[in-house]
């Protein structure tokens, strides 16, 4: 009976894929969740604008000047969120306004983040004195207020878009060169590492194929919580006149134009700052939930 009992293996519970189980830990996070689905909503709305805004957002109704929303006294359907102050529908700019938000934020990521975890790794792979003085520029980079950076960049280049997502990406660029360096310098001692070194990999390829898969958690949450900082020093280097240029329909560039009509026209410069608040605050949700899935010291029993 006991040699019956010693030929029978041992069962053991069969582990979920890492999909899997980062969904059950993310899911846990009711805010994550909910930022997950504003933001999936964001992205589709940033595809399909033209197709869904009523209006060219650029067309001006001359007749229709500062219309109020249809709730209010004055105000029509064919206008659901009302005009700006020279007859453009408010409703089709805040829709091609996310067209905007979203490239700048997807652009802004990948170039801070592609840029930031080469030096990253170049500084935790090289020499000390290399190392120490990739560390403090980045320390000199650091030392300076983001926005004031971003303006100082914008004002050298020129007040475009283009040039606004260029600063941005420098100015968040070190934040990535010192998170992959700190994740780097934490993998190296590791005995994977070693045992592809006594193999013979090159150093390209310990720095891109061995170590960089293992550092990859932390920079994924600090790409989503950079995509809401680009959003946001977007908007305001767009409302004090250096981002997007009048008439682009980007959301920053809108409330600047309102200002003076605040008073009396509310839905102009309401809308606008709402659709920032709500983008911003759900990617960030959507941040705290990618971090407590992916860092095992943060997952809930």
């Amino acid at each position: 009976m006991t040699e019956l009992t010693q030929d029978i293996p041992e069962i053991t519970p069969e582990r979920p894929g890492r999909l899997r189980e980062f969904w059950y830990y993310f899911r846990e996070n009711r805010g994550a969740v909910f930022g997950l689905w504003v933001f999936a909503a964001f992205l589709l709305i940033a595809i399909f604008a033209p197709l869904i805004a009523p209006h060219d957002p650029s067309a001006q109704y001359r007749e229709h000047l500062l219309q109020p929303p249809f709730w209010q006294d004055g105000g029509t359907l064919t206008f659901a969120l009302g005009t700006d102050a020279v007859g453009r529908d408010m409703l089709s700019r805040l829709l091609h306004g996310a067209r905007y938000s979203f490239f700048v934020g997807l652009v802004v990521v990948v170039v801070a983040a592609g840029g930031g975890i080469t030096v990253g790794l170049l500084s935790g792979f090289a020499p000390r004195w290399l190392d120490t003085i990739i560390m403090r520029v980045m320390d000199v980079i650091l030392a300076f207020p983001s926005l004031l950076l971003a303006l100082v960049l914008v004002a050298i280049l020129g007040p475009t878009l283009l040039n606004a997502m260029i600063a941005i990406a420098i100015v968040l660029q070190p934040h990535y060169v010192r998170l992959t360096r700190a994740s780097v310098l934490a993998e190296r001692s590791k005995d994977y590492v070693t045992s592809a070194r006594v193999a013979g990999a090159r150093l390209p390829r310990l720095m891109f194929v061995t170590v960089l898969p293992n550092c990859l958690a932390p920079i994924i949450v600090q790409a989503a919580l950079s995509f809401s900082t680009a959003i946001l020093d977007a908007a305001a280097l767009g409302f004090l006149g250096m981002g997007a240029q009048p008439p682009t329909p980007e959301w920053g560039t809108m409330l600047a134009e309102a200002r003076e009509f605040i008073l009396r026209a509310w839905w102009v410069v309401t809308f606008p700052g709402l659709a920032i608040l709500i983008t911003v605050l759900s990617i960030n949700l959507m941040g705290d939930g990618l971090r407590d899935a992916l860092d095992p010291k943060l997952r809930r029993s």
